[in-house]
């Protein structure tokens, strides 16, 4: 499982010209599966997501303090089978490594229930659409994680 965590301001997903999710501060999470992904790379993405240090202080001191969880931000969940992307031969990406879309699907709405567990507000982008996301990312703070 792989994905990209962006700390932002806020951002929104758009299909077909009508926005079908929007969140304020918090995180926007790009979301790959891969083939051989299980439930023990879902649950320690789901922690990683909601645990990881990214936001300051309330007193704007110390940048890397509190979690999404602890400042009460909002998540934006987008699948993205292109993270699994592989472009080392030829001029075409190879998508060999991303999970059947099935099972994608499942490990995507599990991943996206388990941090709606979490109390915080989560929005999802809709799955195997054609998406326009408009992140306005904070810091900028990007990272990728992967299990």
């Amino acid at each position: 499982m792989r994905v990209i965590i962006q700390r932002v301001k806020s951002s929104q997903v758009t299909v077909n010209g009508e926005i079908v999710g929007k969140i304020g501060r918090g995180l926007n999470l790009l979301v790959g599966i891969a083939d051989t992904d299980t439930d023990a790379e879902l649950d320690w993405m789901v922690r990683k997501c909601l645990e990881l240090r990214l936001f300051p202080d309330d007193d704007g001191g110390e940048r890397w303090q509190k979690s999404v969880q602890e400042i009460g931000g909002q998540l934006l969940v987008v699948s993205q089978f292109t993270l699994y992307g592989e472009c080392r031969k030829g001029r075409r990406p190879s998508f060999d490594r991303s999970a059947e879309p099935k099972l994608a699907r499942n490990l995507y709405d599990r991943f996206v229930s388990k941090l709606r567990a979490s109390g915080l507000q989560v929005q999802t982008g809709e799955f195997g659409a054609m998406m326009e996301v408009v992140i306005e990312n904070d810091g900028p703070v990007t990272l990728i994680l992967e299990k």
